[in-house]
C-alpha cells in the first residue's frame, strides 16, 4: 500500500503510546512527528504544515477531566483553524467526547485504541484537512485580492484595462512590460480573475528569487531519490497550477539555458518531474511579466528570439506612474484608507498641500513607492494631520525638474548620465539606453 502523503502531529505525555501509535501511523503516512508536551504545539505549527492532530487529554497528574485537552485543543483551533484534531482518552465518558466534538474536534479515540480505527480516523481528518484547504484556497481566489484599484482616469491606463478586458477570456501568452513598481502583479491576478480559469489557482513564480540549481526541481517537481535529499515525489509548482494561470515574474533573468527548457514546457504543454521519464499533460494559462527591454536582450543574444515571440502573443506596455499623474490622488486616497484602518489612525486627513507635493514628485518606484511613502507617513504622523514623508523631496538635488516636462526631465537625465560617466559619450549612451548617435542629437538639441 503506498503511503498517503500527509504529516501528523501525535500529543501525548506517555513515551509509549507516542511510540505505538507513530509506529502504527507511519505505515500509512509519509511523515508522523510525536510531542510529550503540549506547550511545544504552537512552535511545532508555525514551524511544520500539519495535515491531523492526534492529542491526548490530560497531561497533568491527578488531573483526569479532559480539560487539559479541551484547553490545548482551543489554543490550536485558534492558531489553524483548519486543522482536524483527533482527541485521545483513556476516561471515555460520553459527556466528555461530546464536549470535544462540540468544540470542533474530528473525531474521538478511546484507549487502548483498535489500531484499525486510529488509521480510519486519522485517514478521514486527512481527507477532511485537505478539503478545508482547497475550500480556503477557492475562497481566497474568489475574493477580491488585488492590492490596487483597478480604475483610473489617465488616458494611457485606460486603454491598458481595455485592452486586459479584452485578452483575459482567452488563454493567450501574455507579457505584461514596464518599470518595478507599476503594478505588474495586480494585473496578472486580475486578468486570471476575468478569466474563465478564475476558480482555479493563481501562481506567483519570482524567476529572479529562484537559484539556477533549483529551478527545474522548483518549477518542474521531482522524483523519488533523483538527486539528494530528494526522500519523496515532489509535485513542483507549476504542475501544482493545474487548470490554473501560471504568472512568471522577470522573465529577463532567466538564464540561456533554462530559457530552452522553459520553451518546451510552453510549446508542447508537457512536463517531467526531475528524474522521471513519464510526461504529464500540462493544462495552464501562462502570463509573462518583466521590466527589462527584452528585443535588446535578444539583440544581444541575451535572450532567445523564439521565446520572446512564443511568450508575447499580446504584449502590454504598463505606464510608469509619472505617465499618469490623474490616478495619483486615486491611489494615494486608497492606500491612505488601508493604512489609516490598519494603524487605528480613523481621524488623519490630508492637505491640498500634500496633494501637489505627491503630484510633483516623479516617483521614480512608481506605485511601490508610492505605498511604501502613505504607510510610513500614516506611522509617524499623529492622529489627526497627516505628514507627508518623502526622503527625496529632503535630499532633493537643485538639478531636479520643478515640473513633470519630459524634455526638462531629459536633459537632466542626460547630464547627470555624462557627469556619472565623465563625459564617455559611449558608456553615458548605453546607460541611458540610446545609441550614440541618438545621445549626440540631444545633445546638440539642449546644448550640451
Amino acid at each position: 500500500m503506498r503511503k498517503k502523503e500527509a504529516h501528523i502531529l501525535i500529543v501525548d505525555d506517555e513515551e509509549d503510546i507516542l511510540f505505538s501509535a507513530r509506529v502504527w501511523l507511519k505505515k500509512f503516512f509519509t511523515e508522523v512527528s510525536c510531542l510529550s508536551h503540549p506547550t511545544k504545539i504552537l512552535k511545532f505549527l508555525t514551524e511544520h504544515q500539519i495535515d491531523a492532530v492526534v492529542l491526548d487529554m490530560n497531561f497533568r497528574k491527578g488531573f483526569e477531566n479532559g480539560q487539559d485537552g479541551l484547553y490545548w485543543m482551543n489554543e490550536i483551533k485558534t492558531l489553524e483553524p483548519q486543522i482536524p484534531i483527533i482527541l485521545m482518552t483513556a476516561y471515555g465518558e460520553v459527556e466528555l467526547a461530546i464536549e470535544g466534538l462540540k468544540k470542533g474536534a474530528s473525531d474521538f479515540i478511546l484507549k487502548p485504541w483498535n489500531n484499525e480505527k486510529l488509521y480510519a480516523s486519522v485517514n478521514l481528518a486527512v481527507d477532511i484537512s485537505r478539503k478545508n484547504k482547497k475550500l480556503s484556497q477557492w475562497e481566497n481566489i474568489n475574493q477580491k485580492s488585488n492590492q490596487y484599484q483597478l480604475e483610473s482616469h489617465s488616458q494611457k491606463m485606460q486603454e491598458v484595462l481595455e485592452q486586459i478586458k479584452k485578452v483575459s477570456p482567452t488563454d493567450a501568452n501574455i507579457l505584461l512590460l514596464g518599470e518595478n513598481g507599476t503594478g505588474k502583479y495586480v494585473l496578472a491576478e486580475s486578468i486570471h480573475e476575468q478569466s474563465d480559469r478564475k476558480n482555479e489557482p493563481f501562481v506567483h513564480i519570482d524567476l529572479g528569487s529562484i537559484s539556477e540549481n533549483l529551478f527545474e526541481a522548483e518549477l518542474f517537481g521531482y522524483k523519488k531519490g533523483a538527486f539528494t535529499g530528494a526522500h519523496q515525489d515532489y509535485a513542483g509548482k507549476i504542475e501544482n497550477t493545474q487548470n490554473g494561470t501560471v504568472f512568471l515574474d522577470e522573465i529577463g533573468n532567466l538564464p540561456l539555458h533554462l530559457q530552452t527548457k522553459l520553451l518546451s514546457l510552453i510549446q508542447n504543454k508537457k512536463l517531467s518531474r526531475v528524474g522521471e521519464t513519464r510526461e504529464r499533460i500540462l493544462d495552464v494559462r501562462f502570463i509573462f511579466a518583466t521590466n527589462e527591454n527584452l528585443k535588446k536582450a535578444v539583440a544581444e543574444n541575451r535572450f532567445r528570439q523564439d521565446l520572446y515571440y512564443r511568450i508575447n502573443t499580446v504584449e502590454i506596455h504598463i505606464p510608469a506612474l509619472r505617465e499618469r499623474q490623474e490616478d495619483i490622488e486615486i491611489l494615494a486616497a486608497y492606500f491612505l484608507d488601508r493604512y489609516k484602518q490598519k494603524y487605528h489612525k480613523p481621524d488623519l486627513e490630508w492637505s491640498e498641500n500634500l496633494l501637489t507635493q505627491l503630484k510633483n514628485y516623479p516617483w521614480p518606484g512608481n506605485i511601490r513607492e508610492l505605498d511604501h511613502c502613505i504607510e510610513r507617513s500614516v506611522i509617524l504622523s499623529n492622529d489627526k494631520n497627516l505628514q507627508l514623508l518623502i526622503p527625496q523631496l529632503e535630499e532633493k538635488e537643485t538639478n531636479l525638474p520643478t515640473s513633470l516636462n519630459i524634455e526638462e526631465m531629459e536633459e537632466i537625465l542626460i547630464k547627470k548620465a555624462l557627469k556619472k560617466h565623465q563625459g564617455n559619450i559611449s558608456t553615458a549612451a548605453e546607460d541611458l539606453g540610446l545609441s550614440r548617435a541618438a545621445l549626440y542629437r540631444r545633445m546638440e538639441k539642449f546644448g550640451l
